[in-house]
């Protein structure tokens, strides 16, 4: 098992990072998957047991300039990692103004992703930081587990409002009730509510829009006034929200009435799949 890269590009590093942060917010420990032309990083607390799941894939050839990887074997050719997210994100923060950034598979005393940035010191002599980040290697039986998510059928795809917007709205809702309740229509509409005994609170989207495929797939038979709605513990809805530092190239949210949301979210040439089960 051998990876090694190299990133030399400003914006790919600071993308790079960006995707790393957003990681650290959404996931405390995830697994990265390295394979030859991808890399992912995946979160996968069973969505059967209320946990949140997450499928991120980033194209290897539009960040690194160098990128060397040997799996497991000929035929499985992937490396499967577990790593606490934050400490990815953490090393990656020293790599601002870096000349360059090495990721590297290393074996100290314990498996390492050793990250290595060369900045540029005063006297323009370069300056080498080393970080060694703890991983565990997944063995091979248990990489069933990790595979994309397969996506169920929406009841309803919506587009999404502006993320901040909806975060604020969220935050305020969180300081009144524990459960939200997102509900939205084939007319574009989406609607964000909380009820407790003293208030029932409702903040209303409109013409947001429905990708052209959920209207066709829609059952000919749907209103499309009709809502399908979805209760989320609010916790986990703002997570996803406050993960979200760049506003999204495209924003999807798909509802499978009182099954999940999954949203499903484009930063330029990274993909993000989020999926949320309903309270049951």
């Amino acid at each position: 098992m051998k990876f090694r890269a190299k990133i030399v590009d400003a914006a790919c590093l600071n993308h790079f990072t960006r995707v790393s942060n957003m990681i650290a917010k959404l996931a405390k420990t995830c697994t990265l998957r390295i394979s030859p032309d991808k890399l992912n990083f995946i979160l996968s607390d069973k969505l059967a047991n209320g946990g949140v799941s997450m499928w991120c894939e980033l194209e290897q050839e539009n960040f690194f300039s160098e990128f060397q990887m040997e799996g497991v074997s000929a035929e499985n050719n992937e490396i499967y990692l577990e790593l606490t997210s934050e400490n990815l994100s953490r090393a990656l923060k020293t790599a601002q103004n870096a000349r360059a950034l090495k990721i590297k598979l290393t074996n100290k005393h314990f498996p390492c992703l050793t990250v290595s940035v060369d900045l540029l010191s005063v006297s323009s002599s370069s300056r080498i930081v080393t970080h060694d980040i703890p991983i565990k290697v997944i063995p091979r039986k248990l990489w069933k587990d990790l595979q994309e998510p397969v996506v169920p059928h929406p009841d309803v795809s919506i587009y999404l409002p502006v993320l901040k917007t909806m975060k604020s709205v969220v935050e305020k809702m969180k300081n009144i009730s524990n459960h939200v309740v997102i509900e939205a229509n084939l007319n574009g509409e989406l609607n964000l509510k909380i009820e407790t005994e003293l208030v029932c609170i409702t903040t209303h989207f409109k013409d947001l829009g429905n990708p052209p495929l959920a209207s066709e797939n829609a059952s000919q038979d749907r209103n499309p006034e009709q809502m399908a709605e979805v209760h989320l513990e609010i916790k986990k809805l703002l997570q996803f929200l406050v993960g979200q530092q760049v506003n999204p190239t495209k924003a999807l949210c798909n509802i499978v009435s009182n099954k999940m949301v999954h949203f499903d979210l484009l930063h330029e040439d990274v993909s993000l799949q989020y999926f949320i089960p309903a309270l049951s």
